[in-house]
């Protein structure tokens, strides 16, 4: 079905530039890149340093009714590489929900597409996937490629000023509310999420998305264009991935900001691997977690490889655990999916309370952010993200977005709680305002 080669580059950093530019030329563009040169001490259990898929042959789109059955059915038909996201509300599909609250963005609760068009790099080799009616495009592309040193860039867009959803005072309140949940027992934790956006505003979708990155460096960053739709990831948490009859979920919670000296950088990575609160929130998650794969998993085989480990990123030192389970040969890997969506860190826990309580406190509706971006391979494997730290940009539209949260527990300070946000948002809005 695919025509296969492998290429060797000596400067792969040069080809991966190149092999980005040459792929703006297309409407649907995935683009995974685990910026290994960062993350090579630090990133666990991935399969490639970077992957793009370019050009549908088929793809589907579709709300959350039925959305998962309808990706079952898809993935099943093609047999083969799909990429794609899954949006925060196809909790709608897995539990009796909605999502009312104001969308912006507009994007499908579900979209991925089948490549003609797929290049896999590990180290500084190239693995090329061409369906076989393309396959005569190989060389013509190859050329291309390597006279693509850039696209054409656009303004800077300097006049980009960001506003947000909800105002400081409202967010207070709001937190206060969910502080009473939780003093009622009606949960024990939940992740609150608020929106920043700009209307009205063009933005260079590829330089955005190099900016993001150059300062990130994430393990799971991406660059998503489906027809009008953007999403320029800095993702630095992975949701799910199946290798085989493995199933890993890497769970954050816990963030700590970082310093210039090395001393006083050492001193706040301590003391978040200290914090109590913080810990609580992990765990909390690693519980839900466990719970979630437990849905799918072999008898037993439900393992916590890390717990509360601190992992070290260009912006933010992050709480990270590592659940694993074995499953059947024979489950479908949407179903594993399924059994699990939405992920915890971005829910709470009980995870279908807390999701009533969000959507009654949250002035926007999450779509793609706090959702997935990833792929499933020929074989049924899949890796996906969590869709955090991201820029998200309707070009029809002219609007751009973007939303940071943070896990509210017994012991969360709102104004603290406040602070982190803005942490975890200073990025993306460095990258849109300057």
């Amino acid at each position: 079905m695919r025509t296969k080669q492998i290429h060797t580059f000596e400067d792969i950093e040069k080809f991966k530039t190149q092999l980005l530019n040459w792929a703006q030329q297309f409407d649907e563009v995935v683009w995974l890149d685990s910026n290994p040169n960062t993350n090579k001490n630090e990133q666990k259990h991935y399969s490639y340093d970077a992957i793009l898929a370019v050009e549908a042959f088929t793809s589907i789109k579709t709300d959350y009714h039925q959305g998962f059955e309808k990706l079952k059915e898809y993935q099943g038909y093609t047999n083969d590489w799909v990429f794609g996201y899954l949006t925060y509300d196809l909790k709608n599909d897995t539990e009796a929900l909605k999502s009312g609250n104001f969308d912006g963005l507009g994007f499908s609760d579900l979209c991925f597409f089948q490549p003609k068009k797929v290049f896999l790099i590990r180290g500084n080799q190239v693995e090329i996937q061409y369906l076989n009616f393309v396959d005569d495009e190989i060389v013509d592309d190859l050329l291309a490629i390597k006279i693509r040193t850039q696209v054409a860039r656009g303004q800077a867009y300097s006049d980009i000023k960001i506003k947000l959803r909800t105002h400081k005072d409202a967010y207070f309140e709001k937190v206060n509310t969910m502080l009473e949940h939780i003093y009622r027992g009606d949960i024990y934790e939940a992740n609150f999420c608020q929106e920043f956006y700009a209307e009205n505003k063009e933005i260079n979708p590829l330089e955005t998305y190099q900016k993001l990155n150059s300062i990130s460096k994430p393990p799971f960053a991406a660059f998503i264009r489906l027809e009008d739709k953007y999403v320029l990831s800095a993702s630095p948490e992975r949701y799910l991935k199946k290798e085989g009859t493995t199933i890993i979920s890497q769970p954050i919670k816990g963030t700590a900001k970082r310093a210039m000296n090395t001393t006083d950088d050492n001193l706040l990575k301590t003391n978040l691997h200290k914090d109590k609160k913080e810990r609580s929130e992990n765990i909390m998650i690693v519980d839900l977690v466990r719970n979630d794969l437990s849905k799918t998993a072999l008898k037993g085989s439900v393992k916590v490889e890390e717990l509360c480990k601190i992992y070290t990123f260009q912006q933010v030192h992050h709480m990270i655990s590592t659940i694993t389970s074995q499953v059947d040969s024979s489950t479908h890997p949407v179903d594993i999916i399924k059994s699990t969506f939405p992920m915890g860190s971005m829910t709470g826990a009980p995870k279908l309370s807390a999701m009533k309580i969000i959507e009654t406190l949250e002035d926007s509706k999450r779509g793609i952010y706090s959702g997935a971006i990833g792929y499933f391979t020929p074989t049924g494997d899949f890796d996906f993200n969590v869709v955090i730290r991201s820029i998200l940009y309707n070009k029809t539209k002219k609007f751009v977005s973007y939303s940071v949260g943070g896990a509210i527990t017994a012991k969360s300070d709102p104004l603290k709680e406040y602070e982190e946000c803005l942490i975890k948002a200073k990025a993306m809005r460095d990258v849109l305002e300057n």
